[in-house]
């Protein structure tokens, strides 16, 4: 997803995954994230347990409005703690896996088996790189990401990464599709689960991403509820903030909610979980 920001020593500090070299896997390092407190950010629309230390004025349907919340992270966010979080509404957490052809996020090792010990459903993200083909990247996934038992089904992360050094390239909407496409086959024959696809508004309009049928979406929209972004799109997930603070979590973290209720969410778990 968009570049967390971590805050230490007072100071904000931002990095990214950078990809697409021939040098083998490389991982980013870690970083201790100043731990924030949630009661220091309350903010309007966002849920009680939870802060925002740049917060959107919302009006109309709220991310407060829904009941089930989860977050994304990298390791950006450090060690998390798992039973803070869960017990704070943390209800479910993608990690960043993989990224191009030669990325592990070393926040997924350090985070998937603690999430999963403390119960909160758990799964891995890819974010995709247009100097890559698709099937090396869904082939690096599949080599970083093991099939788990009640995972949560894969994500491909897919937006244009403007501030990429390694790579330029934005092909046309009809490349973009089939490329996704053909990740997307790979992963789904391997792990037996479709994967849900992360986009942001410039992406999806721009690549026509609303004729993708088959698939879940999660949508990003950190200033607007997703029907004022995505008119006529069904969504499954909704990222409202990239900035969250969360009980748990060091720094400043993505926040979620799943569209549904709780016995919606339910349902939803028993049949896509890996």
């Amino acid at each position: 997803m968009w570049i967390k920001s971590v805050l230490t020593a007072g100071v904000a500090a931002l990095a990214l995954a950078g990809c697409g070299g021939d040098s083998g896997p490389r991982t980013g390092q870690m970083m201790a994230p100043a731990h924030l407190s949630a009661s220091n950010y309350r903010a309007f629309g966002v849920p009680s347990h939870f802060g925002d230390t740049d917060p959107h004025e919302w009006e109309g349907l709220t991310p407060a409005h829904y009941p089930v919340h989860g977050i994304d992270a990298a390791r950006y966010q450090g060690r998390i703690n798992w039973p803070e979080a869960n017990a704070a509404g943390v209800n479910f957490a993608w990690l960043k896996a993989t990224e191009g052809g030669d990325w592990v996020d070393p926040g997924f090792q350090l985070n998937a088996q603690a999430a999963r010990a403390a119960g909160v459903p758990v799964g891995g993200y890819h974010f995709y790189y247009f100097c890559r083909s698709p099937e090396e990247q869904a082939n690096w996934y599949i080599r970083n990401v093991p099939r788990i038992a009640d995972d949560l089904p894969p994500v491909l992360d897919i937006e244009w990464n403007h501030q990429s050094r390694t790579c330029k390239r934005t092909p046309s909407p009809a490349t973009v599709q089939a490329e996704m496409r053909r990740f997307l086959e790979i992963v789904t024959q391997h792990y037996g689960a479709r994967p849900v696809i992360y986009t942001t508004p410039d992406f999806y309009e721009e690549n026509a991403l609303g004729s993708l049928d088959g698939y879940e979406f999660w949508l990003r929209s950190v200033a607007a509820h997703p029907t004022e972004r995505y008119p006529g799109e069904q969504w499954s997930f909704w990222q409202y903030t990239g900035t969250g603070v969360v009980p748990g979590v060091g720094g400043t973290v993505d926040i979620n909610t799943f569209a549904g209720s709780p016995e919606a969410w339910m349902n939803w778990l028993a049949t896509r979980r890996l």
